[in-house]
């Protein structure tokens, strides 16, 4: 895991797209802590995967489809005949690994096309941490009215509140409301214009009433806040 800015970007997407196995997905997880130029090209990754997250609902497997799956396979090397089991388990199994098999490829080339077509890396990402320390929630900013909030803990949101996303400009314009997230569902946010994301610039998620905060501000608990990093 030691090659160039190319290397570094395939393995952030075979990280995200969760082709790695588990050792070494587990080493990922030990260099983000400290290699910079990887936590920014998976977190570049994460956004462009987002919308496989947030825009695709599942879809059923009909027999139409594992016929046209059984059509294209290869035949079947033949074996020595041996007796099937009263309860023959072989043609479940079989299919689950076809299914597997398909999945993966249609996951690859969906990575295949977003990474082909790379976006602009975020100017600033900050990690959102609870009052324990914990890592609650991701915002990438693009600095572009743009923004991607991820999050990693499942937030309760009664029904008649909603998690508002925060950030401070500026201590002249005072915090300014990022947008609204659908219960606790990661999501792309398009905000209002505001002047180019800086370091250190703070960013926090507020339990708010449904429909957001009448006032402008921030009025409920604060559920994770952090400050953010620029994007080298």
């Amino acid at each position: 895991m030691t090659g160039g800015r190319e290397d570094v970007l395939s393995l952030a997407d075979e990280y995200v797209l969760g082709l790695l196995d588990a050792g070494e997905a587990a080493a990922v997880d030990a260099r983000i802590e400290h290699d910079a130029a990887l936590r920014a090209a998976v977190a570049a990754s994460r956004e462009r995967f987002l919308p496989l997250d947030t825009q695709l609902a599942p879809a059923a497997v009909d027999d139409g489809l594992w016929r046209r799956i059984e059509a294209n396979l290869p035949a079947r090397g033949e074996a020595p005949p041996v007796a099937a089991p009263a309860n023959d388990n072989r043609r479940s199994g079989w299919r689950l690994a076809a299914l597997s098999s398909f999945a993966a490829t249609l996951l690859l080339a969906a990575g295949l096309v977003w990474s082909l077509g790379r976006t602009v890396e975020p100017v600033v990402i900050a990690v959102l941490l609870n009052e324990a320390g914990e890592v609650q929630a991701v915002v990438e900013d693009f600095g572009n009215d743009t923004a991607n909030v991820r999050l990693l803990s499942a937030f309760e949101v009664p029904a008649d509140k909603t998690i508002q996303v925060w950030t401070l400009p500026s201590r002249e314009l005072g915090p300014v409301s990022l947008g609204l997230l659908d219960g606790s569902r990661s999501a792309r946010l398009e905000g209002p214009t505001l002047p180019d994301p800086n370091e250190d610039q703070l960013y926090e998620l507020t339990l708010e009433q449904a429909g957001g905060s009448t006032s402008g501000r921030p009025t409920g608990p604060i559920l994770a806040k952090g400050f953010a990093k620029a994007v080298h």
